[in-house]
């Protein structure tokens, strides 16, 4: 049998890093991003490792879930030993006070990096618990890629600070009711750390006149603080392997 695997966001950074890694031939990993990434199909053929990447705007939330509940409803579960979603997409909106955050930029960040795994995470929850209703016994785990922001405020992230607040919450929520199902799934909302990626240069590149904090994340490349997303990718993906996996539902990689 074979590990299913979905992961989001996989195109580029630490999720690119992570869809490598989880390549292999016991497992079947399906991507989600806005883009596919043919240097991943060809790795994936060198390895025998059964990939699908999806070309998914995450902003449709609604047509992303129906697609994922749709795709897992016609899987057969006898094929699988284990089914995880790992939701790691998310969007910066311009570092600006809130005021000044274009409506569609909020929107979007909004839906990206909350609406879309909430709706990700309900249909794979629903979909696999139609295979424990019909008799189905391997681990279920969902894990949230969040950050220390969701948990400091930051001035001019609004939007990236309440997605991944709201990612941890809706987390703690999710795995309460699932602790009161037979055989339910394991949740965690995890932050990865610092991490060297396109979100790191676009922290730096704001205007420091509106993004007070700017001088910190220029500071944090500077004094070599930031992680590859190689490492983070396998610090991340290792707490998957945890026994204790989703005992505290909220962690944080540099407290392990």
């Amino acid at each position: 049998m074979h590990r299913l695997t979905i992961l989001t966001g996989a195109s580029r950074g630490m999720g690119l890093a992570m869809a490598r890694q989880l390549l292999a031939p016991n497992r079947l990993l399906l991507c989600v991003s806005r883009r596919s990434s043919a240097e991943l199909d060809a790795e994936a053929r060198e390895r025998g490792a059964q990939l699908l990447q999806w070309a998914q705007d995450l902003a449709d939330t609604v047509g992303a879930r129906a697609r994922l509940g749709e795709w897992l409803g016609a899987l057969a579960s006898a094929d699988f030993a284990s089914a995880t979603l790992i939701n790691n997409a998310g969007v910066l909106a311009s570092a600006v006070p809130l005021g000044d955050v274009p409506a569609a930029e909020l929107v979007h960040a909004l839906r990206v990096g909350l609406e879309a795994p909430m709706q990700l995470t309900g249909a794979f929850l629903a979909a696999t618990g139609a295979w424990v209703r019909d008799g189905w016994r391997g681990p279920r785990k969902v894990l949230n890629i969040s950050s220390g922001l969701g948990r400091r405020p930051m001035a001019s992230q609004a939007a990236y600070c309440a997605a991944k607040a709201g990612l941890d919450h809706f987390t703690r929520c999710c795995a309460l009711e699932q602790a009161n199902q037979p055989h339910g799934a394991k949740l965690v909302s995890l932050a990865p750390g610092v991490v060297d990626t396109d979100m790191q240069t676009q922290l730096r590149s704001s205007e420091g006149s509106s993004f007070p904090d700017r001088q910190r994340f220029v500071e944090l490349r500077e004094q070599g603080l930031l992680s590859s997303p190689e490492s983070a990718a396998a610090r991340v993906l290792a707490w998957l392997d945890r026994q204790d996996f989703g005992a505290d539902p909220v962690a944080d990689v540099r407290d392990g």
